[in-house]
């Protein structure tokens, strides 16, 4: 393992060969991470948290308590990952091949797929995502969704199967609100909370370059 100054492991986390912890990060009780995963500075990994082999993290981002992260998921700067999420990563998943004589092998092979957290976003507790997705920049995915299609910039989705229902600024509050499956229109629209702007078009949601914004698009 490759730490640099300032890394806090609990005594009963494992952390296995290769990986490689930034300053600052935290890893608390009861975590398991696997072979050659990267996470960077400032992160926060809580209890009994599985982070599979490869895996890649950016800077500052927080992981609660009881999160299970695949192989093949990379996550930007800044993500919030709520308690109990899971990730997936196998299309049609078997335990062993068609005749039930061997076990299939855990090994990445042609039905693995990736998905990628874009800087800034918000898993909610208890979330399911499935794989080949890409959460948006500042997207945020209500407790308890599961995600089957990709979610875009600034889009708040919830639900079992997860549908957008508005936009959230970077703050976190919501900017706009929309049925399930209905197309947003179009306009500008200003968070009430930090007075930040965004322009709904065609169904993206696109921020006005601001001095607080901090992740370039």
């Amino acid at each position: 393992m490759a730490a640099t100054e300032d890394v806090r492991i609990h005594p009963t986390a494992i952390i296995e060969s290769g990986v490689t912890l930034g300053r600052g990060t935290s890893v608390w009780d009861n975590v398991h991470i696997r072979r050659d995963s990267q996470l960077g500075e400032e992160c926060i990994v809580g209890e009994k948290t599985h982070i599979a082999y490869e895996v890649r993290i950016g800077h500052r981002v927080k992981i609660n308590a009881m999160v299970y992260v695949c192989y093949g998921v990379t996550i930007e700067d800044g993500v919030m990952i709520s308690a109990g999420t899971i990730f997936t990563n196998d299309v049609f998943p078997r335990a062993t091949t068609p005749d039930l004589s061997q076990l299939r092998s855990s090994d990445p092979d042609e039905e693995t797929r990736e998905t990628l957290v874009g800087a800034g976003a918000t898993i909610g507790a208890g979330c399911t995502i499935g794989s080949n997705l890409r959460i948006g920049r500042f997207a945020m995915v209500g407790m308890g969704s599961v995600v089957t299609r990709s979610v875009p910039d600034f889009h708040l989705v919830v639900g079992n199967p997860a549908r957008s229902v508005g936009a959230v600024c970077r703050c976190g509050h919501p900017i706009a609100r929309w049925q399930a499956g209905e197309t947003p229109s179009d306009g500008d629209v200003a968070c009430q909370k930090c007075e930040s702007l965004y322009r709904i078009e065609a169904g993206q949601v696109h921020e006005f370059a601001s001095k607080s914004s901090t992740v370039s698009a």
